[in-house]
């Protein structure tokens, strides 16, 4: 069935008046998008989706005493937050957000590694001794973009908890800085702070990877030399 695209105030007129493909536009829309945030708080990936259940039938029941004071996008995150910490609560694992950000946010770490820089006694100092690794374009771009997707999935899904959500929330989904501030309760500088740890493990990651390919690269020219 094809969806129409209507705005949230649309959306929620037609869902108030019980329009079947407005609540099948509104899962389409926001299901991916709040699937992290019930992640965060419940053990596994079943238990996020039945949050995630749980809260459309709870915007099916209260769309009509929703006030608009927020927007949409809001008030279905805090629904899906009140529902997953209370899972998260029976399951005995729940930690206030709050605090996670603030331990992971604390300190200095830098983003790159002080070793790629010139130290001070060299000419040049400070600037890159190892430059950050260029993609390039070559006959197995296709083959390599697939590989480093799954790797950055893959990186996304060790981060930190509050970093693994904020990096989430803003790269994967789209989220803006005050939507990810205002819907988590943090301070726009802890957003900043966690979304700049987070892109800097996983930039290092991927750096990390394409060294490894780089060298096993030449390992194998050099093999086919050999054999010429």
């Amino acid at each position: 069935m094809k969806l129409h695209n209507r705005d949230d105030r649309t959306l929620i007129r037609e869902l108030r008046a019980g329009n079947e493909t407005a609540f099948e536009e509104l899962v389409h829309r926001y299901h991916r998008h709040l699937l992290p945030l019930a992640r965060f708080y419940v053990s596994n990936p079943a238990a996020a989706e039945e949050v995630l259940q749980d809260t459309w039938i709870a915007v099916l029941n209260g769309i009509g005493r929703f006030e608009e004071r927020s927007s949409l996008k809001t008030w279905l995150s805090r629904i899906v937050m009140n529902r997953a910490k209370t899972k998260g609560e029976s399951e005995k694992r729940m930690s206030p957000f709050s605090l996670l950000a603030k331990n992971e946010s604390d300190g200095f770490q830098p983003a790159v590694d002080p070793d790629r820089f010139r130290g001070s006694g060299e000419a040049w100092a400070g600037h890159w001794s190892v430059g950050p690794k260029s993609r390039g374009t070559d006959p197995e771009q296709v083959l390599l973009n697939n590989e480093m997707l799954a790797m950055i999935s893959g990186a996304i899904d060790n981060l930190p908890d509050a970093q693994r959500l904020v990096i989430t929330m803003r790269d994967v989904n789209g989220w803006t800085s005050d939507e990810v501030c205002n819907t988590l309760h943090i301070s726009e500088t802890n957003q900043r702070v966690l979304l700049h740890r987070a892109r800097a493990r996983v930039r290092n990651i991927v750096e990390g990877y394409l060294r490894t390919r780089e060298i096993a690269g030449d390992d194998r020219r050099f093999e086919l030399q050999g054999t010429g």
